[in-house]
């Protein structure tokens, strides 16, 4: 039986992960939907995948735990399936405000689900944005997916919790076809420049942080700690491109088998994967945090000024994944090198900077 195109609703689309992902969607022949409230983002983003691909895209404002409007939204739509972005992501930020996050991400889940569940057509293809941080501190590397969880801030739990909640959703009913991809550290952008990572305030992430000191918008970059047990005392970490992440979704999409299931068929078992899968999205490579400066001011050809500060606490000396199932069961693995990674960087923060302070043409982590 072929396959057919699907209304697919990502939830925080017009975030970092999110927008990428809609480009990769809508240029594979399907019909996506964004639904954000904008805490995080910018509306005009929508307007910007549009002059990527060259088609529009259809947003919903609104906020993930109001369920009446998700329910609204699926079923005047005919949503076939979501990917689920929306929440609050940073992770000392989770700490500080530990209720706003669970209230966000853990209540907001399930408004989606109880949405989901209401709705009259039945859409029962999820993709949960999750992440690796389910893990905590690694008992071993590289990390696959029977590794222990442990999380060790409130965002890290807040994923873990919804895990939980949609593996007893899959238990409980053997018609949900969920996918749970467990991000590591996603840099990068477009390689037209129009879309990329470019946070509201003062960047928690490394590699917005260096390109913002590499333009001069920031002054230096602080390096927590260089006496862990790494190569050059640096963190460790597993930094994935952007694009091959969002590539990373529709491989799912396609093993859960979205668009066979939104047809009649006969026998379902031998054409989708029903039930709950888990997927780590990483290379499968740890760069350090100097590792990452050099190759950036290699990509840039700009210097890059830092200073050693102590370790923060909880941070950890290595992390990065086995992509051994991914590659397996989905069929995909990053191709994007991490020379490719700074230069799409350094091309976006250096659009982002020409801007002048107009945020039409950049996105923030969803």
């Amino acid at each position: 039986m072929s396959t057919r195109s699907l209304n697919i609703l990502l939830t925080g689309g017009t975030g970092y992960i999110g927008s990428h992902t809609a480009v990769v969607l809508q240029e594979a022949g399907h019909r996506v939907f964004i639904y954000d409230n904008y805490c995080n983002s910018d509306p005009a983003v929508a307007q910007t995948l549009q002059k990527i691909t060259g088609q529009p895209f259809k947003t919903i404002e609104g906020d993930i735990r109001n369920t009446d409007l998700l329910q609204k939204t699926l079923e005047t739509n005919h949503i076939d399936a979501v990917i689920h972005f929306a929440g609050l992501k940073a992770v000392g930020e989770s700490a500080t405000i530990p209720v706003e996050y669970y209230a966000n991400n853990v209540q907001g889940t399930i408004s989606l689900l109880q949405a989901m569940q209401a709705a009259s057509h039945r859409p029962r293809t999820l993709v949960f944005s999750s992440s690796a941080t389910v893990y905590g501190d690694p008992q071993y590397l590289p990390i696959d997916e029977s590794h222990p969880t442990a999380a060790t801030n409130p965002y890290g739990r807040t994923k873990l919790h919804i895990e939980e909640i949609l593996r007893d959703l899959a238990k409980s009913d053997v018609s949900w076809r969920i996918a749970c991809l467990r991000y590591f550290n996603p840099v990068g952008a477009h390689v037209s420049g129009l879309i990329g990572e470019n946070p509201n305030g003062i960047p928690n992430n490394l590699m917005p942080f260096v390109a913002q000191v590499a333009v001069g918008k920031l002054k230096q970059l602080n390096v927590f700690g260089n006496d862990y047990d790494t190569p050059d005392g640096t963190g460790v970490r597993d930094y994935i491109h952007v694009m091959d992440l969002a590539e990373g979704h529709l491989a799912a999409l396609n093993y859960l088998g979205a668009a066979l299931a939104a047809e009649v068929v006969t026998n379902t078992e031998t054409q989708t994967h029903t039930g709950l899968h888990t997927f780590n999205l990483g290379t499968g490579c740890g760069y350090s945090v100097l590792e990452m400066i050099q190759a950036f001011e290699a990509a840039s050809a700009k210097a890059v000024p830092f200073l050693i500060a102590p370790r923060r606490a909880g941070d950890i000396a290595s992390c990065y994944a086995s992509t051994t199932l991914a590659a397996e069961q989905l069929g995909w693995t990053a191709k994007r090198d991490l020379k490719a990674m700074c230069e799409s960087s350094w091309h976006f923060q250096q659009k982002a900077a020409a801007s002048a302070g107009s945020n039409s043409n950049t996105t923030a982590g969803a």
